[in-house]
Formats: C-alpha cells, sequence, structure tokens
C-alpha cells in the first residue's frame, strides 16, 4: 500500500503542475494578444538609374525629286535640285553614310549622319537642308531638318488631286531591311506594305500609296529597323508652278496640340481669308476638337472653331478673319487627334506654301540648325503656368522669360543653335521670303535617356 500510496501522490503532483503550465501558457497567449505586435514593414529595393544613351543618328533627304518629266515615263523620277545641307556636330566625332537611291536619276544627298557617344554623354547634333527651284514644273523653296528613324509616324500634308506631285521618302540608315506599312485615312481605307532594303531610301508616289485622295493621311509603321519618312510637295495650277515643300512625319495621336508660327497672308485689304487650311484627323474614334488661334501678343485673333470629326475621315478647315503674320493655333480635342496646318504665301505673281506640324512640349537642351535662303523666326510658347526661362546659344545668343503661357519671336541667323529651356516649351522654325516659306516644329534630341527607376 506504501508504493502505490507514493505513486498516487507522483502522479498528482504531475497533474497539478501541469494545470499551472497549462493556465501560464494561456495566460501568456492572452497577454500576448493583447499586447501590440512589433511591425515588420518591407521596402522594396529601388534605385534610379540613368541607362547610358547611344550613338546619335539623322537622316537627310537628300535631291528634291521631279516627278513625270519624261512623258514616255508618267512616274520616273530624276534629281531636279541638291539641297545645301548644313551639319552642327559641334565637338562630336560625326560618321556620314551615303544612302542608295535606286529609283532616282541623278539622285544624290540622302544620307545618314550618326554622332559617337562620348564620356557617357548624349551627342547633341543637328543638320538641315534647303533647296530653292525656279523652273517651269518647280518653282519655290523648301527647307527641313535632318531627323532621326523612328517606328512610327504620321505623314499629314498630303495631296492626290490634279495638279500635285507628292512623294513618300523612306529611309532606312539600318543595316537590316525593313518592313514598312502604310495605312491611309482618307474616303476610303488603304494598307501599302514596302520592304525598304539596309543603307537605302525608297521613293513611292503618293498616288501608288492613297490614289487620288485629296486630303489623305498616311500613319507609317515599321519593323525590323525604323525608317524616316518624310512627304515631298509639289503643286502645279493649271500651267504654272504654286510652290513646293518637304515636311516630316509627326509622332502619336494626341488630345492636345500647338501648331506655332503658321503664316497668314490675306490675298488684298479686307479679304477673309488668311491662306491657312488646317487639316486634322481622329484615327479611332468620333470626336469634337475646339480650334483656337493666337497672334504674336497671345491674344484670341478669331472666333473658336469647333470641329465634329468622324472616326478615320480627316477633316480640312479654313481659318479666316485673322490679320497678316504669324499665329499660334491651339487644338483641343475629346480623342487623339493629328493635325497640320498648310500656309500660303504670294508675291509678285509668284506662290510658294509649307505645312506645319504640331510642336511637342520640350525641356532641358535642344539643338538645332537654320539654313540660309530666307528670314529666319523661332516660335516660342510656354506650356506651364509658371515662367520659364529659355535659353539660346550658338550664332545667336540671349535669354527669354516667357509668361505663363505666354509666347515669344526671336529673330535667328543661319547657323548652329542651342535651346535650353528650364520648364516645358513648344518651338518651331519658320523661314519666310517672298514666295518662299518653310517650317517644321522642334523636336526633343536623339539619343536622349531619361532616368529611369530599377527594381530589382
Amino acid at each position: 500500500m506504501k508504493q502505490s500510496t507514493i505513486r498516487l501522490a507522483a502522479t498528482g503532483a504531475r497533474l497539478a503542475t501541469g494545470a499551472v503550465v497549462a493556465a501560464a501558457c494561456v495566460l501568456g497567449v492572452v497577454a500576448a494578444v493583447a499586447t501590440p505586435w512589433p511591425s515588420v514593414q518591407n521596402e522594396p529595393a529601388a534605385a534610379t538609374v540613368t541607362p547610358v544613351p547611344g550613338d546619335a543618328t539623322i537622316v537627310c533627304n537628300g535631291a528634291f525629286r521631279a516627278l513625270g518629266r519624261d512623258s514616255s515615263r508618267a512616274e520616273s523620277l530624276v534629281s531636279a535640285a541638291a539641297p545645301t545641307v548644313r551639319i552642327d556636330a559641334r565637338e562630336h566625332e560625326t560618321t556620314t553614310t551615303d544612302l542608295a537611291m535606286p529609283n532616282v536619276l541623278g539622285g544624290e544627298g540622302a544620307q545618314s549622319i550618326t554622332a559617337a557617344v562620348a564620356d557617357r554623354t548624349a551627342p547633341l547634333i543637328s543638320a538641315s537642308e534647303a533647296v530653292s527651284l525656279d523652273e517651269e514644273d518647280l518653282r519655290g523653296f523648301a527647307a527641313a531638318p535632318c531627323r532621326e528613324p523612328g517606328m512610327s509616324s504620321w505623314l499629314v500634308g498630303g495631296d492626290g488631286s490634279t495638279g500635285s506631285s507628292d512623294l513618300i521618302l523612306l529611309s532606312n540608315p539600318a543595316d537590316v531591311p525593313s518592313t514598312v506599312q502604310l495605312n491611309v485615312y482618307g474616303a476610303q481605307r488603304k494598307t501599302t506594305t514596302k520592304i525598304v532594303p539596309p543603307k537605302t531610301q525608297t521613293t513611292l508616289t503618293l498616288a501608288s500609296v492613297a490614289g487620288a485622295e485629296p486630303r489623305p493621311v498616311i500613319e507609317v509603321i515599321a519593323a525590323g529597323a525604323p525608317v524616316r519618312a518624310a512627304l515631298q510637295s509639289a503643286h502645279v495650277r493649271t500651267l504654272d508652278a504654286v510652290g513646293i515643300d518637304v515636311q516630316d512625319g509627326v509622332g502619336g495621336a494626341q488630345r492636345s496640340l500647338r501648331l506655332l508660327g503658321a503664316q497668314s497672308q490675306p490675298i488684298s485689304e479686307g479679304d477673309d481669308s488668311t491662306g491657312i487650311l488646317l487639316r486634322i484627323l481622329s484615327p479611332r474614334e468620333d470626336a469634337t476638337a475646339t480650334v483656337r488661334v493666337r497672334g504674336a501678343d497671345g491674344t484670341v485673333d478669331s472666333d473658336e472653331y469647333v470641329i465634329d470629326l468622324t472616326a478615320e475621315t480627316p477633316t480640312e478647315v479654313s481659318l479666316t478673319g485673322m490679320g497678316a503674320g504669324a499665329h499660334d493655333i491651339e487644338i483641343d480635342a475629346t480623342a487623339q487627334v493629328v493635325a497640320g496646318a498648310r500656309q500660303t504665301v504670294r508675291a509678285d505673281g509668284r506662290e510658294d506654301f509649307a505645312w506645319m506640324l504640331p510642336a511637342p512640349q520640350l525641356t532641358g537642351t535642344v539643338p538645332f540648325s537654320v539654313p540660309g535662303g530666307a528670314a529666319a523666326t523661332l516660335y516660342l510658347s510656354n506650356a506651364e503656368d509658371s515662367t520659364a526661362t529659355v535659353t539660346l546659344e550658338g550664332v545667336d545668343e540671349r535669354t527669354v522669360e516667357l509668361a505663363p503661357n505666354g509666347v515669344e519671336q526671336v529673330s535667328l541667323q543661319p547657323g548652329e543653335h542651342l535651346l535650353t529651356a528650364d520648364r516645358a516649351v513648344h518651338a518651331a522654325v519658320g523661314l519666310l521670303g517672298d514666295a518662299a516659306i518653310a517650317s517644321w516644329p522642334l523636336w526633343a534630341p536623339p539619343a536622349t535617356q531619361q532616368p529611369i527607376i530599377v527594381h530589382p
């Protein structure tokens, strides 16, 4: 009995001890729940990195082409004149490569210009070309910047009507072929595909792509290698040559566009016509566009134009009621649109025209080249609600203070220029003489790299 009593006592002691421990555990858990747990935050690792810029490549269009001078071959192309080319590379080393022009008799001048990166800094190069013609079938002045190739762009200012001789220029400076799709927006949709060999500029007649469309807009999409797309235009009215032009492709469609320095020139005193024709396209959906016109002092020059747009169908509007001189055109739409403005100038029975394209927002430093041949002006527009400081270096050195949403015009000399803005601005170059006009917006330089955030 004694041994049994000891065993029972031991068992009872173990039970009592277990109960005490269990109670303590329960109390501990309750206390732990009541006490706030320490927070653990896992901040993702991130770093801001500026990519190493690549070499900068720009392409010049080369010879201005004459179409159909050989009556037995209506679509034959010959070189009418080689443009004067100005290259401004500053301290950068450049390599120039001629591009083949296989379907242009006597064709020359199409070239790519490449500047190498130095000390991890993007090369700031620019170039321009200009040509004047006074021949039976070609008369006028044309000038354009040399531009970098891209994978997509829009050609806005084509004309397939009688008397127009428009050409599409596709330049491929790469070492591999580029397959280019040309999507035509007009009364009818059309698509053409063209393979552009490496180191080659291919010329297509607008009629072969868009037929007789009077106001086509063409979307250019490249695959395999980027191309520079440009449009060369010439027009004959009855038997008189009435102007030439070279216009670039514009970037993607946007809801808000600014076209700077469009020249109004009424035919006579009191005439309501200005010579400015606005073409606009909403490529994806029906939309409404509101158009406002401002003069050099920033005041509104005319009533607003409210334009209803049908998807995939270009619309044209003649702008009226403005005095002579340069004007800025502001477009705000309910959907993304592309647009361009055709300007016409006249003197002594002669005539010339040029298309002005939308000017994108710019910040930082932008190089640009101004050719000779006509008086040049830089048009500036402040895109923000605070004062912007624009500094010009090169052959013209000055500082311009742009008031909030303000505009300014600056006379330019031919040569190299460097524009630096501390805030977002729009800018464009216009050249104007007697029956001579050319214009284009300023774009950000090629090879510019913005900082990016990297998450491991």
